[in-house]
């Protein structure tokens, strides 16, 4: 069974920075791509931030190019984001992303509010 949980958020100012953690088991976590998606209050999920299996190519939604970064550890089989310079539209809940195929699983998600 896939799961993952997701932790590390928190109330933070604005300019503040975040270090989110999802800690993966359930599935051979080297093997697959990952990523971070968010949901802001009324709003949609957005995809945030991409990362291969190997942990050597990742992508960013314009809204957070510069300021978050993606990484992994695979003998850990834990997925991170650093978030810096926060903003107030960052705030949302964040959840770690698994594809295979056409499913997305998620976590339950960790909520980041940015607020002065």
């Amino acid at each position: 069974e896939v799961q993952l949980v997701e932790s590390g958020g928190g109330l933070v100012q604005p300019g503040g920075s975040l270090r989110l953690s999802c800690a993966a088991s359930g599935f051979p976590f080297s093997s697959y791509a990952m990523s971070w998606v968010r949901q802001a209050p009324g709003k949609g999920l957005e995809r945030v931030s991409g990362i291969n299996s190997a942990g050597d190519s990742t992508s960013y939604a314009d809204s957070v190019k510069g300021r978050f970064s993606i990484s992994r550890d695979n003998a850990k089989n834990t997925l991170f984001l650093q978030m810096n310079s926060l903003k107030l539209e960052d705030t949302a809940v964040y959840h770690c992303n698994l594809r295979v195929g056409a499913r997305d699983f998620r976590g339950q998600g960790t909520q980041v509010t940015v607020s002065s």
